[in-house]
């Protein structure tokens, strides 16, 4: 794993951005982390006892914290103060972009109100994160991915036909909805630099993820039926699976193209069963699904994962080992790409720390590391000054 190191005179593509995020947890934090690692300057506005994120520590490190909210910016207020909304609406008057996800309503009642943000600053693109969004029956709800990921039907398909509905292990809805945010704040923010005209975005946490389950909706219009739980196969081609090795490995295969079926097939020694009406096409081997798993299965089975992966490797099928979290630590593949690096540390194992990299690649335009994720209020005196800082805490507004 290649090791960097954080460069403050770094820059990126969105040098000059300045981004005020209010947002909590992880959506707005993920929407932020990708302006960020392209330069934005992202200035996180944390209550006195910080962002709830940094609570999710593992072994006492804020894993989640320093792994999301790198190239950031931290400054601490309290917003029940009116000093502190006063010295908000002045840095929003400087600002490009400013996320909030507190529940709809809560923003008008602290007197930010997008229409008083567009007074403030008319070329503003507000990001309003929230659960449900800003409208409809549930707008007043709150809403955790969890719930959006039940919500959306992704739960209904995944997971076993004869058990429960399977929740995703991770945060999907959420980060979902940060890159699809993180898409429309660039689209916004175009529109802003054309024509000098703001706008607020209205991103919930389940349009995303339901977004990105299509075409179901149009399968059900069409046949009127669910689709079933069916594990790691597919519903659309066949084979696809994931089949266990002699050595207790797994790798997963999708022949999805009958020419890969066709190479697959002549891997394993089973030329014949091209011509076999019960897997000549894909509508037939669909039918067939069961017969067709327990003949690759079979054949996985009597090798290593290692064995495996050569054979088929050799034969060009589409077939690659299901990785763990250690394996993905040590892969020549992860490590040669750069999409795992790892940076200086001193609160983790070994002073490193393991993180991903480059994503997306832009040419031109790389993503940076300018800094590492902020300590709590690290920032307020070089944000706002000593001055201001001094006032706020004398006051109230600001922790001391």
């Amino acid at each position: 794993m290649k090791q960097h190191s954080f460069d403050p005179q770094a820059r990126g593509a969105l040098d000059g951005v300045r981004v005020v995020d209010l947002s909590r947890l992880v959506a707005g934090n993920m929407l932020t982390k990708v302006l960020g690692d392209h330069g934005a300057e992202v200035i996180k506005i944390e209550p006195p006892e910080g962002d709830t994120l940094r609570a999710w520590r593992v072994g006492g490190i804020e894993t989640s914290w320093k792994t999301i909210c790198r190239n950031k910016f931290s400054v601490t207020l309290n917003l029940r103060h009116a000093e502190a909304i006063a010295t908000l609406k002045e840095l929003a008057a400087t600002a490009a972009i400013f996320v909030e996800s507190f529940r709809p309503g809560v923003l008008e009642a602290m007197g930010l109100a997008p229409e008083t943000l567009l007074a403030i600053n008319p070329k503003l693109v507000i990001v309003r994160v929230s659960g449900w969004g800003q409208t409809g029956p549930y707008s007043h709800k709150p809403g955790f991915g969890t719930l959006v990921e039940g919500y959306s039907g992704f739960a209904a398909i995944n997971g076993f036909a004869d058990r429960e509905p399977v929740l995703p292990p991770m945060f999907m809805g959420d980060a979902y909805a940060g890159l699809y945010g993180a898409g429309s704040t660039m689209i916004a923010l175009r529109h802003a630099e054309m024509t000098g005209q703001g706008q607020v975005i209205d991103l919930s946490l389940f349009e995303p993820i339901f977004a990105v389950l299509e075409p179901q909706m149009a399968n059900w219009r069409v046949t009127h039926k669910l689709k079933p739980r069916t594990g790691s196969r597919s519903t659309n081609t066949a084979p696809r699976n994931a089949y266990r090795t002699s050595d207790d490995g797994w790798v997963c295969l999708s022949a999805s193209t009958q020419g890969m079926t066709e190479k697959l097939l002549r891997s394993i020694g089973r030329e014949e069963l091209i011509t076999d009406p019960r897997f000549a096409n894909n509508p037939a081997r669909l039918k067939n699904i069961d017969e067709l798993d327990g003949i690759v299965a079979e054949f996985v089975a009597s090798r290593t994962l290692a064995e495996n992966l050569e054979h088929f490797d050799r034969t060009g099928v589409t077939i690659g080992p299901i990785m763990d979290t250690q394996r993905l630590e040590q892969d020549r593949y992860v490590a040669e790409r750069e999409a795992l690096i790892e940076v200086p540390d001193d609160e983790m194992p070994g002073g490193m720390l393991p993180m991903v990299g480059h994503v997306p690649r832009l040419s031109a335009t790389p993503t940076i590391l300018a800094r590492p994720a902020p300590k709590l209020g690290e920032h307020n005196e070089a944000i706002l000054g000593v001055e201001t800082c001094a006032r706020l805490r004398a006051s109230g507004a600001m922790p001391g």
